[in-house]
């Protein structure tokens, strides 16, 4: 399975908070809902700000980011082995430091 190219949705944290905030949390409910009644599988990537020294640091930030969102989206009615999960720390693609990509997966 490959992404289709193109986020369904891009959830931004505060620095070094893995937190959802309400406005996340609905976009993800609403998200959850349409996604449910396909048979696609997600693909989370998440990022975390660091430098080079602290990469350990910012993996497990990272990380933290897409556990809450896949515990999230299982809370509203996805299975767990429909979300696949990547913590890839420092955001190298010139992209926003601290989010979660969430990408729809093609078979």
């Amino acid at each position: 399975m490959t992404p289709s190219g193109d986020s369904l949705l891009q959830v931004r944290f505060r620095a070094g908070s893995s937190a959802l905030t309400r406005g996340d949390e609905d976009l993800l409910k609403t998200m959850a809902d349409k996604v449910a009644a396909t048979e696609a599988r997600l693909q989370l990537k998440a990022y975390a700000e660091g430098s080079g020294n602290d990469t350990s640091k910012a993996r497990r930030l990272s990380l933290s980011r897409a556990l809450a969102v896949r515990s999230f989206l299982i809370e509203n009615g996805l299975r767990s082995t429909r979300i696949d999960v990547r913590a890839l720390g420092i955001a190298r693609d010139g992209g926003a430091p601290d989010r979660v990509d969430i990408l729809l997966l093609q078979r």
